[in-house]
């Protein structure tokens, strides 16, 4: 492996503001912002718009959407195709 190709990897704060949440992992993403965490060390802190907290897949509040009532009225609206 080549020497000073890689950007440097290291512990990152993700903070999700609209869940209120953040983790603490190691990534290679950098900020000028910073956070004390739990541990008393000062971290980069990254914000993110979305993440498995607050993310409809994965908190169970995804909306399926009715397919077979959509293609029906399309087909009442527009006719079907024979």
């Amino acid at each position: 492996m080549r020497a000073n190709t890689h950007p440097p990897y290291g512990p990152v704060v993700f903070r999700d503001r609209a869940a209120n949440h953040a983790f603490l992992t190691r990534s290679t993403m950098t900020s000028a912002k910073t956070i004390e965490w739990e541990d008393g060390h000062t971290y980069p802190v990254v914000d993110v718009e979305i993440s498995d907290v607050s993310h409809p897949f994965y908190t169970g509040t995804a909306r399926v959407l009715d397919t077979a009532g959509r293609v029906e009225r399309f087909e009442r609206r527009y006719g079907k195709r024979d």
